[in-house]
């Protein structure tokens, strides 16, 4: 007879095959991503080749440890282990180490940042900003120890002696390299005497020089308000600190010479020619001025002075005319008005509505208190009908006069159906009360 397996009991026997397989534990393969798309933590995506597809997933842990982005279409290689999902009886394999196939990790990285910044505009020319002619002081972001301070401090010397030159020391390769030069560039930014920053180092690989791609130090780079000169590694070397700086040296004695653009002879001979100019200038002036002196000494205002002053007296006797002339008429126009208002006030005749006024505010007076007197007067009538009609109603009278009042239990008794044999009542009469005890009760038959 044959025993069948379930689809779980063969899936867990491959899963087994799988796990204890020495030569499934770590395989190496080569592949191109395929659907993949960027996830916050964890990545998973294919890798293919012309004839089959395998399932990848990248732990968060292990892609942050990668030094590059994934993206589709890239050929990488990769070593990870094979693993068999029972409840799908599919198979993927776990990646624990990946690189660019044929091409170095730091290279992808590069091109991808560069890649990222350039889109977000950081090495646009509209930043550069111009170095300035003259400089008292320059700041410089390297290695106390290297042979870049030395060429910096030579050549600044025999160009422009002088100069002050402050050294921020900086660490330039290796772990916290990228953070200590990023942090520098921000120290010289808190200063107001600098003039120009040269950020930069010697030659080396692309790991070597790699602290000058970081994103940390090109940003610092691009916030700089200090122009910033970038002089990193030799002439055919080029990092992303060269693409944001404001310009780039080939060599160290290069950027020295972009920091100091003239030298001391230069700027003598700019001195002594802006003199030389000044004093032309000065001379020509004196000499135009001293001939226009001339001129208006042979002038007839400076033999008849009073002559300055005629047309501005002929000026001043007119507007005076005209401002008397404008003051009559502005007189004669008010008083023309004022007759006019003093005409209309006595044909209002305010005086006579006035008094008609005042006449007919003491007839409604009269009237208002006439009416008053005789509203009281029935008010007063009608509240002493309403007294007497009260007082015709108070029992106290009515037993007074010689009737009397039948109570049971303290409520008047006004029908004989209202009471039983032997029940105990109480009669009020003028001056006291008689409880009593019925003995019989007789109702009238004509009521």
């Amino acid at each position: 007879m044959v025993d069948y397996l379930s689809v779980s009991q063969l899936t867990k026997y491959l899963k087994l095959k799988f796990d204890r397989d020495p030569y499934l534990e770590r395989v190496y393969l080569t592949g191109e991503v395929s659907n993949f798309r960027r996830r916050p933590a964890h990545q998973y995506f294919s890798l293919k080749d012309e004839k089959a597809v395998i399932q990848a997933t990248i732990w968060g842990g292990v892609y942050k440890q990668l030094g590059f982005e994934l993206e589709e279409g890239m050929k990488i290689n990769v070593i990870g282990r094979i693993q068999l999902y029972e409840p799908s009886g599919s198979y993927s394999i776990i990646i624990e180490k990946a690189q660019p196939d044929g091409i170095g990790a730091l290279a992808i990285k590069f091109e991808q940042l560069k890649k990222a910044l350039t889109k977000e505009g950081l090495f646009n020319p509209e930043w550069k900003q111009s170095l300035p002619q003259f400089v008292q002081k320059i700041g410089v972001v390297t290695s106390p120890s290297g042979a870049v301070i030395k060429d910096i401090i030579t050549t600044v010397s025999r160009r422009f002696p002088g100069v002050e030159i402050v050294l921020y020391p900086t660490k330039v390769q290796g772990d916290g390299a990228a953070q200590e030069i990023a942090s520098n560039i921000q120290a010289a930014n808190f200063r107001d005497d600098l003039d120009v920053l040269i950020v930069g180092r010697g030659g080396g690989s692309i790991e070597d020089l790699w602290a000058f791609n970081e994103e940390i130090v090109v940003r610092a780079i691009f916030e700089s308000r200090i122009p910033v000169i970038s002089s990193v590694g030799h002439e055919t070397d080029t990092t992303l600190a060269d693409f944001v700086a404001d310009r780039r040296a080939a060599t160290p004695t290069a950027a020295a010479e972009l920091a100091t653009p003239v030298t001391k002879v230069d700027i003598l001979a700019w001195i002594s020619e802006r003199e030389n100019r000044s004093y032309q200038v000065v001379l020509r002036g004196i000499q135009q001025r001293q001939e226009r002196l001339d001129k208006l000494s042979h002038a007839v205002i400076f033999r008849q002075p009073e002559r300055l002053y005629d047309g501005y007296l002929q000026k001043l006797d007119s507007l005076m005319t005209k401002l008397q002339t404008v003051m009559h008429q502005t007189y004669r126009d008010n008083l023309n008005a004022e007759r006019i208002l003093s005409q209309r006030l006595v044909s209002l005749d305010l005086q006579g509505r006035l008094k008609t006024l005042k006449e007919k505010i003491y007839q409604q007076e009269r009237l208002l208190r006439s009416n008053m007197a005789n509203s009281y007067d029935q008010k007063m009538a009608k509240a002493d009908k309403l007294m007497e009609a009260l007082t015709m109603l108070d029992t106290s009278r009515i037993v007074a006069r010689g009737y009397a009042m039948v109570e049971q239990k303290g409520h008047v008794i006004d029908s004989v159906t209202k009471i039983d044999k032997k029940e105990e009542m109480t009669i009020r009469m003028r001056d006291g009360q008689v409880d009593v005890e019925v003995k019989n009760v007789k109702r009238d038959e004509n009521i």
